[in-house]
Formats: structure tokens, sequence, C-alpha cells
């Protein structure tokens, strides 16, 4: 049942991003007068199609992306008048670029409409960068770094939020990381090298952000829910120690070793001691660790932003993943991260089914990451996608003259062997993350 409903809500989430994409093509072509004889979302045969006009729309039985079929785009194409390659190469470069250009409108007016309804503020959210926790053994810790530490420069970045400093850890594996922090008065220089973590693929550092930890749920059955904890309560202290990460807390239970523990939390301003006895959780992979049975997570407060407010801070998250994704790719060529990383179809539709069954404002942000995703990835100048398309239209206008037909057609065949192998890749890596071991 779980399978069938990541598989429609992975259709519902495509089908959006691939209507808006081919509709962006569409529009720009009819626009510039270019004749379109078949606008599909799918591939392969048709399952459903009508024609209006001069138009068939089709819906066909392959649903993983779409397509707008312009008059004289193929090679082997008659010469058309209203024909796509009768058209100016920058007519035609504005139909190719609109296609990502509505991605990118859509993920940013996702994003707008959601903060105008419920916006997620972070507790320690446009404050200083402030270490909260450095594991043992990692490179954090063999630099010296230390809890209560203030990042006050990362690179050449002065003042970073803690948002910033995981952006540059991820993509940062192998290579040094410049840190100035301040710890009491002083300020010292330090650098910390990522290590690449093969279970995620990044750069990974072992420190976290000192921040206020809340109650995300609970573990039907464990203590925690016997003893009368709730999704929201702000955690304090265990056994008197502060509780500024979430770490702290697993910390502290594998030390005690399965004697009970007690936890400080506040409910509605007022402050509540409970002692709670441990169980050992097996995590599969032949582990097993201590747990209370609260789902830990930073301290999140929702409200709601005007219009002017929550288009910026959406233009803010968006040019931030972009820019973090060009980064990703950047560190995979460099081989500072793994391919394994990336996520497909497999991994995608269990993401779509989770944020389903959180709710609308999860899937809604879920919908417009993965649409600038797309329009980056389509941006990409490979061959086939818009991005290969784009790049030949501009050595076009730079050489004031056509390809040869043999070139594009010997160009097109080696992109659409990469797209095959890169679709192969990804299928493959997300079976082997759901094999165990």
């Amino acid at each position: 049942m779980v399978l069938l409903h990541n598989i429609w809500w992975l259709l519902v989430l495509i089908g959006v991003m691939i209507v808006i994409h081919e509709l962006g093509h569409f529009w720009a072509a009819r626009f510039f007068g270019i004749r379109v004889s078949t606008f599909s979302i799918g591939f392969g045969p048709k399952l459903i199609a009508f024609r209006r006009g001069e138009t068939e729309y089709r819906i066909a039985w392959i649903p993983f992306g779409g397509y707008v079929r312009m008059a004289g785009e193929q090679p082997n194409d008659e010469p058309d008048p209203a024909g796509f390659t009768s058209k100016p190469r920058w007519q035609r470069l504005i139909v190719v670029l609109a296609g990502p250009a509505m991605n990118i409108v859509l993920a940013v007016a996702l994003l707008s409409g959601l903060y105008m309804v419920r916006y997620p503020k972070v507790a320690s959210a446009g404050g200083p960068a402030v270490i909260g926790y450095v594991k043992p053994g990692t490179p954090a810790a063999k630099s010296g770094l230390r809890d209560g530490d203030v990042i006050v420069q990362l690179e050449n970045r002065t003042s970073p939020t803690w948002e910033e400093v995981v952006m540059r850890e991820v993509v940062s594996a192998g290579r040094p990381l410049p840190v100035v922090i301040q710890r009491g008065g002083e300020k010292i220089s330090l650098a910390v090298m990522p290590e690449l973590d093969p279970a995620t693929g990044v750069g990974y550092a072992g420190w976290s952000e000192r921040t206020q930890i809340e109650v995300g749920g609970l573990v039907p059955g464990l203590d925690a829910e016997r003893k009368g904890l709730r999704r929201g309560d702000l955690l304090l202290k265990i056994n008197g120690q502060p509780i500024h990460t979430v770490y702290k807390i697993h910390d502290v239970l594998r030390e005690c070793e399965g004697k009970p523990v007690e936890l400080t939390y506040s409910r509605n301003g007022r402050e509540h001691t409970v002692l709670l006895q441990p169980t050992l959780s097996d995590q599969g992979g032949g582990g097993s660790r201590w747990m209370i049975g609260v789902e830990l997570a930073p301290r999140v407060t929702f409200v709601r932003l005007g219009p002017v407010d929550a288009v910026r801070e959406s233009l803010r998250q968006n040019a931030r993943g972009a820019t973090l994704i060009f980064q990703f790719l950047q560190s995979i060529v460099e081989r500072r991260s793994s391919a394994r990383s990336l996520e497909g179809p497999i991994r995608i539709a269990q993401l779509s089914g989770e944020a389903a069954r959180e709710g609308a404002p999860a899937f809604i942000n879920l919908m417009a990451t993965v649409s600038l995703n797309l329009a980056i990835f389509n941006l990409l100048p490979i061959p086939i996608l818009d991005g290969g398309v784009i790049l030949l239209l501009l050595i076009e206008m730079l050489i004031r003259r056509d390809l040869s037909l043999s070139f594009k057609e010997a160009i097109f065949k080696l992109g659409f062997v990469f797209l095959m192998m890169v679709v192969v890749f990804v299928l493959y890596n997300d079976i082997s993350k759901l094999l165990p071991g």
C-alpha cells in the first residue's frame, strides 16, 4: 500500500513539473508564431489524445518526461516558414530557455505562497554560527574546535550563518576550510578538512549547531510517551547537562547504558522534570542504541510572511538552493563528493510519499525543490537537454552560420547515450541504497 501511495504522489509531482516545463516551451513557441504539432506529457505510445487547432495534445504511456514537437525542429523535417529553424536564433533561444525558466518561476511561486501561510523559523536562524557539539575523532575535533566556539569567519565569508557553514561543509571533502572562531575574548584561526562520508557521499566535519531542541514526535510504547511528554515540548537538560544539540542526548544515553535519566523540559513557559527509563532499540545492520522514545528536532516556530517578504525569502532560498546544486556538481567533478549522493526516481518516489503523508506544506516544499533541480539539470550543457540545445545555438550565433546536420545528429546521439547512462546509474544507486548492507 505504501508503494502504491509513493508511486501515486511521484506521478503527481513529476506530472506538475512536466506540464509547467513544456508549457514554457509551448507558450514561447506560439508567441513567436512557431507551429506546434504535438504537446505530449510522457513518451511512447499515446494513451489519451485530442486535437485543438493544429496541435495534438496527448498523454503517453511512459510518464517520465514530455515534449513539445515543433514544425521544422527535426533535421529531416520539410522546410516550413512557421517552423522552429526558420525563426531567428534569438527567438529559438528564448523558446528553449522558456521551459527551465517556467520551472524556476514555479519554484519561487510555490515557496512564496507557502511562506505567506506557514514560514518555518528556526530558533537559531539569523544568529551567529555557534558550535553546539563536536563529535570526538572527527575533522572538527582534530582541528581543535570546541562546544561554544563562535564561527566569525569561514573562508572569505565573515559572520556566516550555520546554513552557510553547512553549504561549504558538504562540498569540501578533502579540502581545508579556513575558519576563524571566537573563544571567550580570543580569536583563533583554524583549518577544518571535512572527510567524505561514504553513507551520504558528501563532506562531513563532525560539528553541529547550537540550537534549541524540541520533541518532534513520540515513539509509541516507550517511556517518554508513558510519562506524558508531548510534541513541541522544549528540552532543556538531561542529567543536569544543558541540551544544545540532539547529539548531547545520544551521548548521555550511551554513557548511562540503560540506567534511568532525568530529563528537564519546558511546556507553555513552565519547567518540568521527569525520570525516563531508556530502551535498547535495534537500528539494523547489527547496531543498537538506547532510546527514551522522543523524535528530536530543532526548535521551529511558524509565522506568516507578507507578500513582499515571502517573495524575497523565496528568492533567497531558491538562490541558495541553486548555488548549492552547482557547488555540489563541481565537487563531484573534482571528486570531493560522491555521485552516490544523487537521488533517482525510486528515492524521489519515497520522498514524495513521505512528504504527502506529512502534509501539504512538506509536499509543496519538495515540489519547489524538485522544480528548481529540474530547471538546473535541464540547463546543463548536455546534448539532447535544453542546455545542450542552448549551447549549440550560442555557438551558431557566435560563428554566424548553422552547424552541419551530421554534426548535430552525432552530438545528440552522444547526448542520448550519456543521458541513458545517467538514468541507469541513478536507478542502480537507488536500488543499492535499499538493499541491506
